[in-house]
């Protein structure tokens, strides 16, 4: 049997991105944060989530892109990375895909947008690319920036 992983897909910009649902929790609807003092800059502050309280980053400002604006279909998309859980705000959470795990390539080592250490590979679907993320190296730069902030 072929393997085959799921990932949801979501946009920055024009560019299609993708997590591994196995580290998706849910995807909220854009709410109040609260800002947290000294904390990173792309570490937009803190939400109530039912009861819980989870950081929330910028993945524009985190990859060193222009922070866009709050749209209705802005998202935050809650991940889960063993003990740690954060929301990344999105431009908007489209779909949730099936890749086969050869249409994954590894990372491309020139250019782009994105630092390479912060993906995984890049998934084919017909002539669409998907930027597969690394939530641990994005989440865990050195651990120490982003754990002070939250």
């Amino acid at each position: 049997m072929e393997d085959i992983r799921q990932f949801v897909v979501f946009k920055l910009g024009e560019e299609e991105y993708a997590v591994d649902i196995m580290q998706v929790n849910t995807i909220e609807r854009m709410m109040p944060i609260t800002r947290v003092p000294k904390a990173p800059e792309f570490v937009e502050g803190v939400i109530n989530l039912r009861g819980e309280i989870i950081p929330v980053i910028d993945l524009k400002k985190r990859f060193g892109l222009a922070p866009s604006e709050i749209t209705a279909d802005t998202r935050i998309i809650i991940v889960m990375l063993e003990d740690l859980t954060v929301g990344m705000i999105v431009d908007s959470a489209t779909e949730v895909v099936q890749l086969p795990h050869d249409s994954i390539e590894p990372p491309p080592s020139v250019g782009g947008s994105v630092s390479s250490d912060f993906l995984e590979g890049v998934g084919k679907i017909g002539d669409r690319l998907l930027i597969i993320l690394n939530l641990e190296k994005i989440l865990r730069p050195g651990e120490s920036e982003t754990r002070a902030a939250m």
